[in-house]
C-alpha cells in the first residue's frame, strides 16, 4: 500500500507514519511545518519508503503532484488549537474545513477512492447523551474546532457519494503519548517543573474528560480501514472511562513527586467551547474486534515519561 499522510509531522502524524513503515507500507508525508517536528521523523527519514514532501495544503498544484500515486490519503493535519479558537476565527475554517476540501478534489484529481480523516469528539458539542453514540443528535456546535471539523466531515461524504469514495471518520478524544505537545497534561508538567509548589487550574477540577493513547488511537483506524467497507464508516474512537481534571493532577504531582497548592479559576469549564462531560460510547469500533490497551492513567503516566525524556535539559 502507498499511503499519503497529511500533518506527518506531528504527533499523531508521525506515529502514524512510523507504524505504517513497520508495516512494510510507503509512505508520502506532507507537512508544512507550521507545528509539526522535524526530529519526529528522524525514524522514517531513515527508511527508503519514505518520502517528505514539505508543502502547505492549501497550495493545490503541489499538493496534487505529491498525491500521485497514493492508495490511500490519511488527513491528520488540522489547528488543534481548541482553547483559543476564539483568538483567531479564521484559523479553523483555514486549516481544517478549507485544506480538507483541497485534500479531496486532490483525491477526485488524482483518482484516489480511499481516505481516513481524524475528526473529534467535539463535533457532539455538550451532548444529552452520555456515553455518546456515533448516531447521537448533534446539539448546537460549542467551539469554533468542532464546526470546522463537522464541516469537514459534510464534505466527506458528499464526495463520498459523488465521486465513490470509501471515507473512514474518526471522532476521538484527546490523545495522549509519546510526542504530544499540547493540551493541560504538558501544560500542568511545564507548569510544575518551572513551580513545583504551584499549579493554576483552568475551572474547578471536576470536569470530566476521556483520553486514548496514541498507538491505540492507530491502531483503531487501521483496524476499520482493513474490516469496515460502507461508503461512509464513522467511528468513535475513546476508552470506556474517564477522568476528572483533579484525577489527573493527582496522577501528575505522584509521578513527580511534588504537591503544589492548587489554585482554581472557577466555573465548569476551563475555556469557551470546553466541554464539562466527555465520554463517546465506542460499541461500533469494538464490534470490529479492537479494544484498548492502556487505561487513561497508563496513558498520562507514559506521556509524562515522554515528557521528562524529551526535555532533560530543563527538568529539575
Amino acid at each position: 500500500m502507498r499511503a499519503f499522510v497529511t500533518g506527518c509531522a506531528g504527533f499523531i502524524g508521525s506515529n502514524l507514519t512510523d507504524r505504517l513503515l513497520r508495516a512494510g507500507h510507503a509512505v508520502v508525508g506532507y507537512d508544512d511545518f507550521s507545528t509539526g517536528r522535524l526530529e519526529f521523523l528522524s525514524d522514517a527519514g531513515r527508511n527508503a519508503s519514505f518520502t517528505l514532501v514539505r508543502g502547505d495544503l492549501l497550495d493545490m498544484p503541489t499538493l496534487i503532484n505529491a498525491m500521485q500515486g497514493a492508495d490511500v490519503v490519511f488527513h491528520i493535519a488540522a489547528n488543534a488549537d481548541v482553547r483559543f479558537g476564539t483568538h483567531h476565527p479564521r484559523k479553523d475554517l483555514e486549516q481544517n474545513t478549507l485544506v480538507t476540501s483541497n485534500v479531496l478534489e486532490a483525491m477526485r484529481v488524482n483518482r484516489i477512492h480511499r481516505i481516513a480523516f481524524a475528526s473529534t469528539g467535539s463535533v457532539y458539542g455538550e451532548s444529552s447523551v452520555i456515553p455518546t453514540p456515533e448516531d447521537s443528535p448533534f446539539p448546537i456546535q460549542t467551539s469554533l474546532y468542532g464546526a470546522s471539523k463537522l464541516a469537514c466531515e459534510g464534505l466527506i461524504e458528499a464526495y463520498c457519494e459523488g465521486f465513490e469514495i470509501y471515507g473512514y471518520i474518526f471522532r476521538f478524544v484527546s490523545i495522549l503519548g509519546e510526542r504530544y505537545t499540547h493540551g493541560h497534561i504538558v501544560d500542568f508538567y511545564r507548569q510544575l517543573r518551572e513551580s513545583p509548589g504551584r499549579l493554576c487550574v483552568l475551572g474547578n477540577g471536576k470536569q470530566k474528560k476521556s483520553y486514548l493513547h496514541v498507538q491505540d488511537c492507530i491502531d483503531a483506524m487501521l483496524l476499520a480501514l482493513e474490516k469496515a467497507n460502507r461508503k461512509v464508516n464513522i467511528f468513535n474512537l475513546g476508552t470506556d472511562e474517564y477522568c476528572t481534571v483533579d484525577d489527573s493532577i493527582g496522577w501528575i504531582c505522584q509521578h513527580l513527586g511534588v504537591n503544589p497548592k492548587l489554585e482554581y479559576a472557577g466555573g465548569d469549564r476551563g475555556w469557551i467551547g470546553d466541554n464539562p462531560f466527555i465520554l463517546l460510547d465506542c460499541r461500533r469500533i469494538r464490534s470490529l474486534g479492537w479494544t484498548s490497551k492502556m487505561t487513561i492513567k497508563n496513558s498520562v503516566e507514559n506521556t509524562l515519561q515522554y515528557l521528562q525524556q524529551s526535555e532533560p535539559a530543563q527538568s529539575k
